[in-house]
């Protein structure tokens, strides 16, 4: 398929869509005008003998139909509750059959409301179902045939014999044109016409030449000032001005051709065929454009890595695939113009088939060197490929394979096939090649507006908008190879019907209506979150633990009661969603144990609070301060300055101290020893003024001092007192510490320290082996640091 044809497909999916979507909007269904439709149709079908056209059209209409009954039978009528909860009041039948005469007349009432409130539904939907299986079997036969004209095996073109009535027919309609501007030219009439719209038929001409010629000179020198002033690199503006210049181009063309239409010199067959120049122009340019930016000689604007040499010679390629895909349509058109036979457009296409399976198989040469900085470089591991370089290699061994394949079936008669592989490969590298210089604008755009590069590797949005605009190519890239409007309008049909969950019909709007739903209701706890951390509760007298609790299950009801009213919102009923709640607690109980254990563990710390955030709490033998109590986990900060992540079960099951909770007093333990002869009440005396003195220590209590007992070295003492803030501990330990020295040292009390004495058990030996040290007979003496006593 070509190019534009496929765009033209697009444009009438567009068009399709936009149409259903109109008409599914109105309430009234004719159903008589369906049944008239329904029967043409299958009379259609089982007679097997419709065009393609045909057939199109007629699931065209069946379709806009389908889409009414699908509104239709999605309709519930308030109404229709009411009354199944009005008989659901009234009980159910009792088991004898018999019941109150008022009750059973009130039950068959509202019944019959029910089953006539109920019909139009059933009826929507069966239509809605014939409907779906027309369309299906008109798919089928349309798919049927287009396989069987795939395969279908023709003429080969290697055949000589075949092509002097290939050749007649290709040039007559041209000679018939000729005739027509010979014959319209020698009539009068014709040539006064042409004078009364000469002056439009001269301004056209002008105008077509000034935008032929001139205007691309003033659009390329003004590409070269813009890109003079804009960053290095960006590439934006010269990339779109050399786009204005195709679009002037094929404008200046048009107005060209229609200038020559209004001569009425050309004739119906004439003026068919120029028509088609703007086209064969537009293909040709753009191909010229696309080659351009892809294969830059700029390296900072080419979207393939090559080297400079094979940049140039890739443009050249993709100059020459474009005048024959030019030429291809022109053939294909020229054969639906003039009728020809079977076996002409196959014969005259098989050079162009040659030409551009040799043109591709080199162009996927190039490819396969994308990445390569180097002439001498072709290891794919000596070089780092990108994901386009690894895209640009998977495509060229794609168009090689083709380029080798296609000529060849083309050559044994299968024209078809090679027709339906050449050209959507070459369509499908120039869509590739135009998403690529879409995604460097995209990068040019945002260094244009913020002065920075994108960087590729650790930026997100080059990732982003690379599958935004994959996403947005698929329809594209399915109509290039052959995919039916039909198809894609199929495609969104059950899209739009969504998937059936119970007795429940989730659809994409349904999905919409949540998300935009649950957003809101996020959106306003989140925003009663910050009303009440910033405004409320820091002027109440809750701590700063209760306010944190406060501000944590409001969150944790907002977003339960947002989802719960989005899920109402969205249509979905709750009961359904039983036997998930039954698959769900059966994996609770197995997989899903310990992590509902901490979930519930973080609602108990929550509530019960017996730590807060900021709170010096030990637990596990780790010291460290709370920084975040979450559903799963608390994040403790140690004094390392490291994080560390307790599941809250732990802190529930196991015992957790907490130095801070309450208040930040607590009590600081000194442990000191004097020497043996030392007066004990003096330090005594002497350690209760050290503490007594120091502004951290509470005077109530106040500061004690334990004579512990006798200790191998030293007299042991404690000295214990209570400190304003236990966070302090570490300094008021260091500084206590120093004042004990200085006040002993004042007093001439004595610290103890250890002391060893080391006995020399023969130390004659030791003289003796000073003057001969080589006697084998010489003892080493023994030393022992242990004993008090030498050993024997």
């Amino acid at each position: 398929m070509t190019a534009l044809l496929s765009v033209f497909r697009l444009v009438a999916l567009v068009v399709v869509l936009a149409a259903s979507a109109v008409w599914a909007q109105t309430d009234e269904l004719d159903y008589d005008a369906w049944q008239e439709l329904a029967q043409r149709a299958e009379a259609a079908v089982e007679s097997d003998s419709a065009s393609d056209g045909a057939l199109e059209d007629l699931r065209l209409e069946v379709s806009t139909y389908r889409d009414q009954f699908l509104k239709q039978k999605s309709v519930n009528d308030p109404r229709l509750a009411t009354l199944k909860s009005q008989l659901d009041a009234l009980g159910p039948v009792p088991e004898s059959g018999s019941d109150f005469e008022e009750i059973s007349k009130r039950r068959e009432e509202l019944e019959s409301q029910i089953a006539e409130l109920n019909a139009p539904v059933r009826r929507a939907e069966e239509a809605y179902n014939r409907a779906n299986g027309l369309i299906a079997e008109i798919d089928e036969i349309i798919r049927s045939r287009q396989t069987d004209a795939m395969l279908t095996r023709g003429p080969s073109p290697i055949d000589l014999r075949e092509w002097p009535p290939a050749l007649r027919e290709l040039i007559t309609p041209l000679a018939q044109v000729n005739d027509n501007i010979s014959t319209n030219w020698n009539n009068p009439a014709r040539r006064q016409e042409m004078s009364d719209n000469l002056a439009i038929i001269v301004g056209m001409i002008l105008a077509a030449l000034l935008l032929l010629f001139r205007a691309p000179k003033h659009i390329r020198s003004f590409a070269h000032w813009a890109k003079a002033r804009t960053v290095r690199g960006t590439g934006f503006w010269p990339t779109m001005l050399a786009l204005a210049r195709v679009i002037v181009s094929v404008t200046g063309l048009g107005l060209l051709v229609h200038a020559l239409v209004l001569t009425d010199m050309l004739g119906p067959l004439g003026q068919q065929l120029i028509y088609l120049m703007p086209v064969i122009l537009f293909v040709v340019l753009i191909a010229r454009w696309l080659a351009a930016e892809t294969f830059s000689d700029d390296d900072d604007e080419s979207t393939i890595n090559l080297t400079p040499e094979r940049r140039t010679a890739a443009r050249y390629y993709v100059n020459l695939l474009a005048w024959f895909l030019a030429l291809s349509l022109f053939l294909s058109i020229m054969d639906e113009i003039a009728g020809w036979s079977e076996q002409t457009l196959p014969i005259l296409s098989f050079p162009v088939h040659i030409l551009c399976g040799a043109l591709l198989f080199r162009l996927g040469q190039f490819l396969r060197m994308s990445g390569v900085s180097n002439l001498e470089e072709t290891d794919d591991d000596a070089v780092h490929l990108t994901f386009p370089s690894r895209l640009a290699r998977l495509a060229g061994q794609g168009a090689m394979l083709v380029g080798i394949g296609a000529p060849i079936l083309s050559a044994i008669g299968y024209f078809n096939i090679a027709h339906a592989t050449i050209f959507p490969t070459i369509q499908t590298l120039g869509l590739f090649a135009f998403l690529l210089i879409l995604q460097r604008l995209g990068r040019g755009l945002y260094h244009l507006l913020t002065g920075h590069q994108l960087d590729d590797e650790n930026s997100l949005l080059p990732v982003i908008s690379g599958a935004v605009l994959t996403l947005v190519s698929l329809p594209f890239l399915a109509l290039i190879w052959g995919a039916r409007v039909a198809d894609l309008t199929e495609l969104w049909t059950r899209f739009q019907i969504g998937f059936t969950f119970g007795d429940t019909r989730i659809a994409p709007g349904d999905f919409l209506t949540f998300a935009i739903v649950f957003m809101i209701g996020y959106v306003l706890t989140r925003l009663l979150q910050g009303g009440l951390r910033g405004s409320v509760l820091p002027k109440t007298k809750i701590d700063r633990g209760g306010q944190t609790a406060i501000v944590a299950g409001t969150g944790y009801l907002g977003i339960f009661l947002a989802a719960i009213v989005a899920i109402t919102s969205a249509g979905i009923d709750l009961t359904a969603l039983a036997f998930v709640a039954g698959a769900l607690s059966v994996g609770i109980g197995f997989g899903l144990q310990n992590i509902v254990q901490n979930f519930v563990s973080g609602i108990i710390l929550l509530i019960e609070r017996p730590i807060s955030e900021g709170d010096w709490i030990e637990v596990n033998g780790q010291h460290g301060i709370v920084r975040d109590i979450s559903v799963r986990s608390t994040r403790i900060e140690t004094f390392d300055r490291t994080d560390l992540i307790v599941p809250n079960a732990d802190l529930v099951s196991n015992s957790v101290t907490n130095y801070t909770r309450g208040n930040v007093l607590g009590r600081l333990v000194v442990e000191i020893g004097v020497a043996y002869g030392s007066d004990t009440r003096k330090v005594e005396q002497v350690l209760f003024n050290v503490a007594r003195n120091h502004d951290m220590v509470l005077m109530n209590p106040e500061p004690s001092v334990l004579f512990k007992g006798f200790g191998a070295d030293s007299l042991d003492f404690d000295l214990r007192m209570i400190l304003f803030d236990v966070n302090m501990i570490v300094d008021v330990r260091t500084e206590i510490n120093h004042q004990i020295y200085e006040a002993f040292k004042r007093e001439g009390i004595e610290i103890p320290f250890a002391q060893r004495d080391v006995w020399l058990r023969n130390p004659e030996v030791l003289m003796a082996g000073k003057d001969d040290t080589k006697a084998p007979d010489t003892a080493t003496p023994e030393i022992d640091t242990d004993a008090k006593e030498p050993r024997t």
